[in-house]
């Protein structure tokens, strides 16, 4: 039986509300990874909360997160369900105060995200979906709409979205051989976000990223598929938890 979406939903918000604490502050404490990557306060302390209130919700299923030590595969291999969570998803854009960044929760069963939660603090706005049952968006308090996405039809121009950070020589090629219409760069899970309420019509993605960046907006996405959930393009807790190249929501054979 999986955990009730409500208390998932609860717990990302309340992360937000940390995040935008130290977002509207005048000066936020930056530390860097090995990797160089920037680390803030904000993400230390919503990887905590987020952390705390998991294992209050769920004692029994582990937790992987991004800003924690990463168990040896040797122990993660025999995890049958797991949380999987990026506390702060888009520092950079955060450091920017641009906005685009977010909260990542996802539950991942039999190495497939089945639950996914993003949050967007700075918007106040939220996507979740869960496998079986669909996706939604809300924006504050209004009522959550059904949000949902068609095939891509390669032959009509196409609206695509690709990173604000972070684009590579191989994705500029690829977008060559598209018609394209527009392109939006945005940071964080929000991409994931317009492809399942069909704002957008591809996603490519050439660089590196970890199984905590896609695992939230992967189900997300695959729960908006109009006609039902869709196969998954990631697998989950591999012995390396970088993920391969995509593209979503279009197919090689469709060009």
């Amino acid at each position: 039986m999986r955990p009730p979406l409500p208390d998932v939903i609860r717990i990302a918000r309340e992360a937000g509300k940390i995040i935008l604490h130290h977002y509207q502050s005048p000066t936020i404490q930056v530390s860097h990874k090995e990797d160089h990557s920037p680390l803030t306060i904000a993400d230390k302390e919503s990887d905590q909360w987020i952390q705390a209130e998991l294992s209050r919700l769920t004692p029994s299923i582990p937790i992987l997160s991004e800003e924690s030590a990463i168990p040896p595969y040797e122990e993660r291999k025999s995890w049958k369900k797991f949380w999987l969570v990026d506390p702060l998803d888009g520092t950079r854009e955060f450091l920017k105060r641009n906005g685009e960044f977010t909260v990542n929760i996802a539950l991942v069963e039999e190495g497939v995200s089945v639950l996914g939660v993003i949050f967007v603090p700075v918007q106040d706005l939220l996507y979740f979906g869960e496998q079986g049952s669909g996706a939604w968006k809300q924006v504050g308090e209004e009522e959550p709409q059904r949000i949902s996405f068609q095939k891509a039809d390669p032959s009509k121009p196409l609206t695509v979205v690709v990173s604000r950070s972070h684009i590579s020589p191989q994705e500029e090629a690829f977008l060559k051989t598209l018609s394209i219409g527009e392109t939006l760069r945005i940071g964080s899970s929000l991409k994931f976000g317009l492809l399942a309420e069909g704002v957008a019509d591809v996603y490519p993605r050439n660089g590196p990223t970890m199984e905590w960046d896609v695992a939230a907006g992967d189900c997300l996405y695959r729960a908006a598929a109009k006609g039902g959930y869709i196969s998954p393009p990631f697998t989950y807790n591999k012995p390396d938890l970088r993920n391969d190249s995509f593209v979503l929501g279009i197919e090689a054979s469709d060009l």
